[in-house]
């Protein structure tokens, strides 16, 4: 990192500083063979055409009344319009709240009452979408005047401790929670990022990272994007992952780095061999969640290594961990070792700690006199649910591990969730919707493992009336789930459903979580349980379609 880079206060700072440095140095590539339906012969921008976009937009919202601490939604995918349209708004000390397209209209009015902000930004096919969510909301596409901004400016310039985006994160027993994520929490990542050193070593100047996770993600946001701002790097912003067109467009865009979700080795694993597939100048791949299964055969085939990781949107640079360095353990779900500014604990139900080498709670902080530093700044409108998260001044982070005194292993997760190709599913969220429809008596949710994705969605379904038989069974759970589709992401939408006569409750009538967990393993494959996971895949085909 530059020494300029080193003193800024915000990404955008950061951005600057490197775009003077170097105008000429490309920042945002996208090969013609990635099939970007917006560019299809893909594009190319430098850091120093970024920074006059930049200006150009700050100008505008400027203009328009928009400084520290506004407020302004984005919908523009990881198209190159969100790149400059953020960092403009940065460098007025403007937080984004960047949307998730997949979610339904009812999802974007909870996170806007949540929010709170003065206008959206998004593409003109969502525009449509966000008057459903927020029919007050002022909404322009990119490259529009802004509308005024109805809320005034916090008074003085922008500062490191100031927020930077709010990103939603899954909550496990309601509504998702809305983490305050800092311009020194993005920073704090993107520095750990560069420097991780071992495997990750990275040259300053010359990497190009391609992703196709979303930016409304931490990853992408503050992993991919600040990261190789202040490593001078160039980003290759994919819209999605696609399988079969991954290698040429990793070999067309020459990407030194990838990052990945644990599903994707899986995938890639499964398609015959191709010249493009080692075509590549890869140094490492970084994400986390690869199955144990196809560690390392992923590796020998393809040539080159997966660094895993962990973290959560809470713990940004404070609280992570990876196997750049030191032993990988691979085939172990190894997590790798954390940073040295890091502490952590694992702890058993009563909070004591564990005997080395048990699993328990993973509970994390940074060294010193600030526990919090690099985490998150809080949930937005709920200081009891932060209260909680940092009970005893450690962070609880809900993931049960265990530890061979040097690496740390995942073991599972103690919060009631399903994790979906990278996706945080509330197993409550998707029982409140199933319960309020007139066929369902009552419905219990849980993860069972999925080969692709990681885990699916499997609800276990008690009717009002006595389950059909064989051959109106399948009619029904369709049913069930094209009504969920309505009020649901279509990620969220249970993949099985089991009828079932009786769900396991305590005498005070609340779900038996263990019994559960057990009901649905025992019912994947098994006679009368319905597969709906090709539904859903054309569920999301139908939902694209109705957007566009």
């Amino acid at each position: 990192m530059t020494t300029a880079t080193n003193a800024a206060i915000s990404p955008a700072d950061a951005f600057v500083a490197r775009a003077r440095t170097a105008p000429g140095a490309p920042f945002l590539i996208a090969p013609a063979s990635a099939e970007l339906a917006y560019a299809p012969d893909g594009f190319s921008h430098a850091y120093g055409d970024v920074l006059r976009r930049l200006g150009i937009i700050r100008q505008a919202f400027a203009a328009a009344g928009y400084g520290r601490g506004s407020r302004v939604a984005l919908l523009l995918e990881n198209r190159p319009e969100f790149f400059w349209t953020w960092l403009a708004l940065n460098s007025l000390g403007v937080v984004i709240h960047p949307l998730n397209p997949e979610l339904q209209a009812a999802d974007l009015a909870y996170q806007f009452s949540v929010v709170e902000p003065s206008c959206a930004i998004a593409l003109p096919e969502y525009h449509r979408l966000i008057h459903a969510a927020g029919p007050t909301l002022p909404v322009v596409a990119p490259g529009e005047p802004p509308p005024r901004c109805a809320r005034a400016p916090e008074a003085g310039a922008p500062a490191a401790d100031d927020a930077c985006a709010f990103l939603f994160t899954s909550g496990t027993t309601g509504r998702p929670k809305c983490c305050i994520l800092s311009n020194a929490y993005f920073l704090g990542v993107g520095r750990w990022y560069v420097s991780q050193g071992g495997m990750a070593t990275l040259q300053d100047g010359v990497e190009i990272l391609l992703t196709p996770l979303p930016m409304f993600h931490m990853n992408a946001l503050a992993c991919s994007t600040v990261a190789m701002i202040l490593n001078g790097g160039a980003i290759v912003p994919l819209d999605r992952f696609h399988a079969r067109r991954w290698w040429r467009s990793v070999a067309d865009s020459r990407a030194t780095i990838v990052h990945y979700l644990g599903v994707m080795p899986a995938v890639l694993l499964k398609l015959d061999e191709e010249p493009a597939e080692r075509g590549h100048r890869l140094k490492f791949g970084f994400g986390s969640g690869v199955d144990a299964r196809h560690h390392e055969v992923f590796e020998r085939r393809f040539g080159f290594p997966l660094i895993e990781g962990w973290a959560m949107t809470e713990t940004g640079g404070g609280g992570v961990t990876s196997t750049a360095q030191g032993p990988r353990h691979i085939g172990q779900r190894c997590m790798g070792r954390p940073t040295a500014t890091m502490e952590y604990r694992i702890v058993g139900d009563h909070g004591a700690d564990v005997t080395p080498g048990q699993p328990g709670e993973f509970l994390v902080r940074t060294r010193g006199a600030d526990p919090r530093r690099g985490f998150f700044s809080g949930y937005l409108k709920d200081e009891a649910a932060t209260r909680e998260a940092w009970a005893g001044d450690w962070f609880h982070t809900g993931d049960v591990v265990r530890s061979d005194g040097e690496s740390l292993f995942f073991v599972d997760r103690k919060k009631n969730i399903v994790r979906r190709s990278g996706e945080n599913i509330a197993v409550i969220e998707v029982e409140g919707v199933l319960e309020t429809l007139a066929a369902v008596a009552g419905a219990a949710v849980a993860p069972v493992p999925d080969d692709i994705r990681g885990e699916e969605v499997l609800a276990l379904i008690k009717l009002r009336t006595p389950p059909p038989d064989a051959e109106h069974a399948g009619a029904l759970a369709r049913d069930i789930a094209g009504a969920c589709a309505e009020k649901l992401a279509y990620f969220k939408v249970p993949g099985y459903v089991a009828f079932v006569d009786a769900l396991p409750v305590t005498a005070t009538q609340k779900l038996q979580r263990a019994e559960t967990r057990v009901m649905a393993a025992n019912a994947v494959g098994a006679p009368g349980t319905i597969d709906l996971r090709e539904f859903k895949a054309m569920l999301r085909q139908r939902n694209r379609a109705g957007a566009a």
